[in-house]
């Protein structure tokens, strides 16, 4: 077994001096140690800081690739975020024609099997259908193909790559209906790219959708006489994903979301710009420009984010103000749960030893992905 020592973070949501053991096959075999004194914080004395790896439910690029692209674009992707702590992801799509996203997940499904350790990347748990079933009002960055959805059409996606999240408007003709029906079929649904009115929110929760996607963007907003979208996630959800870039959302509203929504958890919807310069990158159809540290449009819409997962965390404590713990929640256990994966995440015994270490001031020293070593 290998041992990793440092304070380590329980499922608990406690700190631990002591060590965690990983197994040949990957997981976390024993954990040991002590609860850190009362006043001693994470890292004090130079102390390694283990927290699970991060989990990032939207993920469009990086490293100069686009998931869109085929063929070996997403394994560049994959390291990428990586290197950044993120040890798995959902590889997600842009709104095209349908032979457009068929191709794409033919070559995404490779990289979801699940026999790839040691292959120094993000595990690729499945796919994100971000299009085309949105509301053509509210495409955001995405393309202008937007198109209804059909039970027997997003089966037949299915089939060609593990769709484990889809983002619905559900405003638009038939997909309240189709919202019980996916859920029926096993799939988790969000409500995203959406016009829709509070009204429309509250029955797709009722329906069975349970998250919203990059909470407060392309969707309709909160006003006190017309609650939007946005109203019917802040009043009625357990869970959504946010870009805590701090520029897709003022930290005021970040911190509203963060009082009314307990499985508030983060993704960085990042393009192929993260991790490269300044530039123009591919996202889907598009070209989008990266400056200033944001994405755009030619038109000045944001267009995705250059947004890593350890930099979503160090937004969440030194700018929001979150405890080290609550921010590794946020950045890696509630996404966890809202797939239904309950050995990732988290740092015990039987999970997967995915595991990021930091040092005091929150940079990132090693990162473990299924207990191996980048």
């Amino acid at each position: 077994m290998t041992p990793l020592h440092g304070h380590w973070l329980g499922d608990d949501g406690t700190w631990r001096d002591g060590a965690l053991s990983i197994g040949a096959d990957g997981r976390i075999a024993r954990t040991e140690g002590q609860a850190l004194p009362p006043g001693v914080s994470p890292g004090q004395g130079g102390a390694a800081i283990l927290i699970p790896g991060f989990v990032d439910l939207h993920v469009h690029g990086g490293g100069g690739r686009d998931s869109m692209e085929g063929g070996d674009a997403l394994a560049r992707i994959a390291a990428t975020h990586a290197r950044h702590g993120t040890t798995s992801l959902l590889a997600t799509t842009m709104t095209a024609p349908r032979a457009e996203i068929e191709s794409a997940l033919a070559a995404i499904a490779p990289h979801c099997r699940p026999d790839g350790r040691g292959s120094a990347q993000a595990r690729v748990l499945g796919v994100h259908l971000e299009g085309p079933y949105i509301n053509p009002g509210r495409l955001g960055a995405q393309p202008d193909f937007a198109s209804a959805a059909t039970l027997a059409e997003v089966q037949a996606l299915h089939a060609l790559a593990p769709l484990r999240l889809i983002t619905i408007a559900p405003e638009m003709p038939g997909h309240l209906e189709l919202i019980v029906a996916l859920r029926v079929a096993g799939f988790v649904v969000q409500i995203g790219h959406s016009a829709g009115r509070y009204e429309d929110g509250v029955a797709a929760l009722a329906a069975g959708a349970t998250g919203f996607t990059h909470l407060f963007n392309a969707m309709t907003g909160l006003h006190h006489r017309e609650p939007g979208m946005a109203g019917a996630a802040l009043a009625h959800a357990e869970r959504a994903e946010i870009i805590p870039d701090l520029l897709h959302v003022h930290p005021g509203a970040i911190r509203a979301a963060l009082r009314c929504i307990p499985g508030l958890y983060c993704v960085t919807d990042s393009t192929a710009a993260a991790g490269m310069p300044d530039g123009d990158y591919r996202l889907g159809r598009h070209t989008v420009t990266k400056c200033l540290g944001g994405v755009r449009l030619a038109d000045g819409t944001l267009a995705g984010s250059t947004l890593t997962m350890d930099q979503a965390l160090r937004n969440l404590v030194q700018t929001l103000g979150l405890s080290l713990a609550e921010a590794s929640r946020r950045t890696s256990t509630l996404a966890a749960q809202h797939l239904g994966l309950a050995d990732r995440g988290v740092l015990r015994v039987g999970a997967w030893a995915d595991v990021v270490v930091l040092d005091a001031a929150l940079d990132l020293r090693q990162v473990w992905i299924e207990g191996e070593a980048l």
